[in-house]
């Protein structure tokens, strides 16, 4: 009789316990629910052309580029997307006059091309609470100009691991949250999301950038995966670890870091983004390598093309 009751009891039991598991908070805390297939659309990161913009090159035809130039060869090259970096913006760090921003998203939209995002510069892991404030209101400036120019999201930084914290990660991690967390609530204002990029900085690791973006705990907030960026013996295992908090991307020609001669493994990577679900931009960022002639008009395309040929159904 005892036995019959305790099978009872588990019966109810059982399912109760499986549905307060799955809605528990903590289990999938910030990962974002997603609809359908994955839907893949490209873009274009404006620091491919850095040297460009910055007016340490200049174009094949001598003259200057600007971000105006980057819009036209987008459209001439079928683009549809551009992440519109801050540093390219007249002024920078001072954000650019209502005029400049409201020209730019007019053109962006005559030829076409969506504006995938914008992103600064910034340091929350400085120990000095002083920097950290600075670059918190700069962040604040820059959702605004985000908002204006319809860019979903803003890339922020963590920042280098400051000198003599090497070995206390966590309390320097606590510094970057609270800084995240009042960008979060500023951001939600105006309609633009967060989106915390690891740079091989403080975000070495996959379990590094989930841990950040659970404690900062806002739906505003998410992971911009920049792939070459994971300091790790298999990359791969950790970009396919944080779609699930993925908002944006940063796709480099090698997932090894900066002067790898191992080109990135497309394939995998759309099969990851495929299996995963993903929703959304998926921006390339091509970089200056010591030693090989750097040419983003050729580049660009090409990485664009080794993308396509992956076998993605890009939008």
């Amino acid at each position: 009789m005892k036995e019959k009751r305790l099978k009872a009891f588990l019966i109810v039991l059982l399912p109760l316990c499986l549905t307060l598991l799955n809605s528990n908070p903590l289990r999938a805390q910030n990962e974002i629910k997603r609809t359908g297939e994955a839907h893949l659309k490209l873009s274009l990161n404006a620091y491919s052309f850095n040297n460009l913009l910055t007016g340490k090159a200049q174009a094949p035809n001598g003259s200057s580029f600007t971000l105006f130039d980057l819009l036209d060869w987008c459209a001439k090259e079928n683009i549809g997307a551009l992440d519109a970096t801050g540093y390219y913006f007249p002024g920078y760090p001072e954000v650019p006059s209502d005029e400049y921003i409201f020209d730019f998203k007019r053109q962006a939209f005559l030829l076409g091309i969506e504006l995938s995002g914008t992103g600064i510069r910034n340091n929350f892991a400085s120990p000095d609470p002083a920097v950290r404030a600075a670059d918190v209101e700069l962040a604040k400036k820059w959702i605004v100009v985000a908002a204006k120019l319809g860019a979903p999201v803003i890339r922020l930084f963590a920042g280098a691991v400051p000198p003599g914290y090497e070995n206390n990660w966590d309390e320097v991690a606590g510094w970057m949250v609270e800084c995240y967390k009042e960008c979060a609530v500023f951001a939600q204002q105006h309609g633009v999301m967060v989106g915390i990029q690891n740079h091989g900085d403080m975000l070495q690791t996959a379990d590094q950038c989930i841990k950040i973006v659970k404690a900062v705990d806002s739906e505003w907030v998410g992971l911009i995966v920049d792939t070459g960026n994971f300091k790790t013996e298999d990359p791969y295992m950790d970009i396919e670890a944080v779609v699930p908090y993925a908002i944006n991307w940063q796709v480099k020609e090698s997932v090894f870091g900066l002067g790898s001669g191992i080109r990135t493994d497309f394939p995998r990577l759309i099969e990851i983004l495929e299996k995963t679900g993903y929703r959304g931009y998926l921006p390339v960022e091509t970089l200056v390598i010591k030693g090989r002639p750097y040419d983003p008009f050729v580049l660009v395309p090409e990485m664009l093309d080794d993308l396509r040929l992956a076998g993605a159904n890009f939008k």
